[in-house]
């Protein structure tokens, strides 16, 4: 039996190392998004689906008119001027940092008391139309990654994935914690708490940092289980004989030792950091993507406030004096100004597990909501719903399906002269009346790199081997994180048995 584990933990050791390696490196440029934010790579190094093709990729979340024949595009393209017959654009992210990953956008919004305001990644920004340039703003924020950008009346509203902001002169802000939700039980999302287990958030910087030492764990066993595996072995007559042999045998010898030694020490983080992984990608997922669990206490997601990182967009509706809020829990709403709990919107679409993609007003009674689920219309006060996409009801999905629909919609418009258009995560962007794809995209949006941050995600999670293994990628996750499973297991097997 131990000839087994070990014959079959060097042959699958041998064929995973590679793999192994970019999963260990991307894991690490995952946790540090910030530090690597300025970096890029190009498009024409990576995988033709990661080329942009009619506004896909979600290089459109939305769009912005700031007069009668000007309306700003943004999204993981950045923020684009150009007309309500979208001829022509004009680059509009002078301000932002360097780096794509510094110019994607959550939300643009202008308001008419306080000026122009982009929502980004990396914190708030407001546009000074005398410099032509994007200032941030300072916030009271550890995270600075803005969601979403409103108003009430005279006042500034904007959400971070934790807090709400408000602002009465566009310059300063108030953090406000919004109160529990009336069915709130203190649980999370078993897709969140294995999601910063495998990160290392869930104890915060430090545990970040011990998950980054793993990456590098599995790094070094994979490179001295190589070596080892590489420099054959040498009785002591032919190393007295050759020095370089004599060397090689140190080598094979060191790699031996620390490989068995590293590997057994650190053994249950490997195992954990690996189980935990599996199920952060499909099929997998859709056993856990609407699972609640117990907070673990003293972590990260032990937060005294009910809404860490939780909450994606708001709405305000004048006439009825009434705040609505999207979060991964659902959707809730205010109707006292966040003095009491807040109450559930029940009878919601379809929300994708991802969040919500489209939160936008068609007037006080109805609204158009959009995910990975797909876009839908939904009138609040009669309950009606329907897709506003195929523009019929809406089909009902079993519970523990994929989170996803036949449309991953990334953003909508309506600001090009009438028309109304929704971009999908791989085709991009159509017109919803006559199906014609949107504008062409120009040369210089169409050739934007690539974050390092996102090249990584998609090592990570596998999708950029679709190229190598077509539909089945999804598969390869669950598949080879139990192949690490059994080499780190079956090594284990064999050093405890020899030694």
């Amino acid at each position: 039996m131990v000839n087994f584990f070990k014959k079959y933990h060097k042959w699958v050791s041998i064929i995973l190392t590679i793999f192994i390696i970019l999963f260990a490196l991307s894991g690490i440029v995952l946790n540090h998004r910030q530090l690597f934010s300025n970096i890029d790579v190009s498009r024409n190094f990576l995988p033709s689906d990661y080329s942009y093709n009619n506004w896909n990729n979600a290089g459109v979340a939305g769009t912005e008119k700031i007069s009668t024949d000007s309306v700003l595009i943004y999204g993981n393209i950045g923020v684009w001027l150009t007309d309500t017959l979208a001829s022509n654009f004009v680059n509009f992210n002078n301000g932002f940092p360097n780096g794509i990953d510094n110019h994607k956008i959550s939300k643009v919004f202008n308001s008419n008391q306080h000026g122009l305001f982009a929502g980004t990644y990396f914190g708030l920004y407001k546009f000074d139309k005398n410099s032509k340039t994007w200032n941030k703003i300072n916030l009271p924020l550890h995270n600075e990654r803005i969601v979403d950008i409103s108003q009430k009346n005279d006042t500034l509203l904007v959400l971070s994935r934790s807090y709400l902001l408000t602002s009465i002169n566009g310059e300063t802000f108030t953090k406000t914690t919004l109160p529990e939700p009336e069915d709130f039980d203190n649980k999370v999302g078993l897709f969140k708490t294995l999601w910063i287990i495998h990160s290392g958030e869930i104890w915060g910087i430090p545990g970040i940092l011990l998950v980054d030492l793993i990456g590098i764990i599995f790094i070094f066993l994979s490179i001295t289980g190589i070596i080892y595996w590489l420099i054959p072995f040498s009785s002591g007559r032919k190393k007295k004989k050759n020095k370089s042999i004599a060397t090689n045998t140190k080598v094979r010898r060191f790699s031996l030792k620390w490989h068995n030694k590293i590997g057994w020490i650190t053994l249950i983080l490997l195992i954990i950091t690996t189980s935990t992984g599996i199920f952060l990608r499909p099929p997998l997922l859709a056993a856990i993507a609407y699972a609640k669990v117990d907070k673990i206490p003293y972590t990260e997601l032990d937060s005294p406030n009910p809404w860490y990182d939780k909450l994606r967009r708001i709405m305000y509706f004048e006439d009825s004096d009434i705040y609505l809020i999207a979060t991964l829990d659902g959707i809730y709403y205010s109707d006292d100004n966040f003095k009491s709990k807040l109450k559930r919107v029940y009878g919601q679409p379809p929300i994708s597990v991802m969040g919500v993609t489209v939160f936008d007003k068609v007037n006080q009674n109805t609204i158009l909501i959009g995910s990975f689920e797909g876009l839908f219309m939904w009138n609040l006060a009669s309950g009606y719903q329907q897709d506003y996409i195929t523009k019929s009801p809406i089909k009902v999905k079993e519970r523990g399906g994929a989170p996803l629909g036949d449309y991953l919609v990334t953003g909508y418009t309506k600001h090009f002269v009438g028309k109304e258009y929704f971009f999908d995560f791989n085709s991009g962007g159509w017109d919803m009346n006559n199906g014609t794809m949107f504008t062409k995209m120009p040369n210089e949006i169409l050739n934007q790199p690539m974050s390092l941050w996102n090249v990584a995600l998609e090592v990570h999670t596998a999708r950029i081997y679709k190229f190598m293994f077509g539909n089945f990628y999804i598969l390869f996750i669950p598949l080879a994180g139990l192949l690490i499973l059994f080499i780190l297991i079956s090594g284990f097997i064999v050093w405890w048995r020899r030694y």
